[in-house]
């Protein structure tokens, strides 16, 4: 990362993620919106009570988001990217993934930040393992 790199802050955790420091990360003086995703643990899951859940990574993910950030810093006018993502355990309430982006403007902030979690979740490997209150378990695909 240099001073003129738009991408900020990129981790994966395996200790709590805040979401002031990637709130703080991408602030710019030159940015008219911010967009921030707060992703948390919750209680259910497809119908069924969730009791808690762990997420584990690939040893490529963090080259991966790197990959998934420099996209959407190249397709929006991104002047600041952040992204972390919680691994190991965790119970409801925790904070698993937090993203932000400024743009000169809202809407091209809201849609920066939304490809930035969608692109995330769906193209770096990390895998979510569920554990329901009923004792059973289950792992879904990449988060």
């Amino acid at each position: 990362m240099t001073d003129t790199d738009p991408i900020k802050l990129l981790a994966i955790r395996d200790t709590p993620l805040s979401v002031d420091e990637v709130f703080a990360a991408v602030g710019d003086d030159a940015a008219g919106g911010t967009a921030l995703f707060v992703g948390t643990v919750r209680d259910h899951d497809g119908g069924e009570d969730v009791a808690s859940l762990s997420y584990s990574s690939h040893p490529s993910a963090e080259t991966e988001l790197r990959r998934v950030a420099e996209k959407v810093a190249a397709d929006f006018p991104v002047r600041a990217l952040a992204a972390t993502h919680r691994v190991g355990d965790l119970v409801i309430g925790d904070l698993a993934v937090v993203v932000a982006v400024s743009c000169p403007h809202r809407g091209e902030a809201f849609a920066a930040c939304r490809r930035l979690i969608d692109d995330l979740k769906h193209e770096v490997p990390i895998w979510k393992h569920q554990r329901f209150t009923d004792g059973r378990e289950e792992w879904v695909g990449a988060c």
